[in-house]
């Protein structure tokens, strides 16, 4: 099972927190040993202009002042 999570700042350190679905799900106890595999998110920008006109000769540059 994979999770996002954000890091934490932690003292000196940096922490990830798991959340409580995925503890229940692999039933985790404190202490225990845990293999984590790290991979960067990717932000995925698909659809985030939606909903945006066109260009028109108001929006240009050369016509402001």
């Amino acid at each position: 099972m994979a999770s996002l999570t954000r890091i934490r700042a932690l003292g000196g350190s940096l922490a990830v927190t798991i959340p409580i679905e995925l503890v229940r799900a692999e039933n985790l106890k404190v202490d225990e040993v845990v293999e984590v595999e790290i991979k960067k998110h990717k932000k995925d920008y698909f659809g985030a202009l939606q909903g945006l006109s066109k260009f028109t000769q108001k929006d240009r540059m050369e016509d402001r002042e």
